[in-house]
């Protein structure tokens, strides 16, 4: 190689490592979080654990979830460069950690915390067996089926439409905008965790899905607490309706593999399901534990 050229591809490959440098840099300092705006004052947070909805109107701040406490911490950072009004009001669709343990960022700022009583009940056993009380911000108020209050130009109302996913799963419905947060009674194509110490119901869910899909209607936009790799935080009374479908077919094959004879064990080595459909990937022996164990039940 001759000096010139030499020369050349050294300045070349300088130029090239402090582009990478920089643009790792750059990498680095993009947030992990997204934001989604639904409308003008309405949005998604997605980070880690569940997906978080939010409503900025004149009188304050609502909350619906709010992960963990770095997660919540970042969507706070995020909602104070929006609006100087106060938090007033944050909400649980349910008690697990990646939808609560973020509470306790809001100590001393927001002025209550709502779930279904059940929620606030498992949310305090899960804290007393984990040994976590200390950093938790449980629930001042509880509902048991309905709920209902005027907020800014919204009127929040919630439901409870029994067991599901856990014994204590509200859906968060802002009216005026026609947006539902279903927390993780709805996965959009992941398989779903099914909390049975926590009172969850697969038969029940379907049902819970069914009340959901005839309260609300068919332009409602629906939130769900997580979903697969390439698909939507947000979804249709469609995808209500494909979840539902997809748990009704997990416990009919559960149910024909019961009657087979086969053990647990045996049935829990099932790595693909015998029906099309769009749920696949990782998890699947959790609906199917799940399932399993309920039909087996005494």
């Amino acid at each position: 190689m001759n000096r010139k050229l030499f020369l050349r591809s050294s300045a070349l490959t300088v130029g090239a490592l402090a582009f990478n440098q920089s643009l790792i840099a750059q990498l680095f300092r993009q947030p992990a979080w997204k934001i989604k705006m639904l409308t003008n004052d309405i949005g998604v947070f997605t980070e880690r654990g569940g997906a978080i909805l939010f409503y900025l109107s004149k009188e304050g701040i609502l909350v619906v979830d709010a992960q963990f406490p770095e997660q919540s911490s970042h969507l706070i950072e995020e909602l104070k460069k929006k609006t100087d009004n106060p938090f007033k009001l944050l909400i649980n669709t349910h008690h697990h950690g990646d939808h609560t343990a973020g509470n306790i960022s809001f100590k001393g700022m927001v002025e209550h915390v709502l779930a279904h009583e059940n929620s606030k009940t498992n949310q305090q056993k899960a804290a007393v067996a984990n040994k976590t009380e200390d950093k938790q911000l449980y629930p001042d108020q509880t509902f048991g089926t309905v709920w209902s209050q005027k907020f800014g130009k919204e009127k929040i109302t919630l439901h409870y439409f029994g067991a599901g996913h856990t014994n204590g799963d509200a859906l968060i419905h802002l009216e005026h905008a026609n947006i539902v947060h279903m927390g993780d009674l709805l996965f959009n194509r992941r398989h779903p965790y099914v909390d049975r110490s926590a009172g969850a119901n697969m038969k029940n869910w379907t049902t819970v899905l069914e009340k959901a899909t005839k309260q609300f209607s068919k332009k409602t936009q629906f939130v769900c607490g997580h979903s697969g790799e390439g698909y939507e935080i947000t979804g249709t009374a469609d995808d209500l309706k494909a979840f539902r479908e997809y748990i009704g077919k997990i416990l009919d094959f559960t149910q024909k593999e019961i009657t087979a004879g086969k053990t647990k064990e045996e049935f829990l080595k099932t790595t693909t399901l015998p029906f099309e459909t769009q749920w696949k990937g990782d998890g699947l022996q959790r609906p199917l534990t799940a399932a399993y164990e309920e039909l087996t039940a005494k």
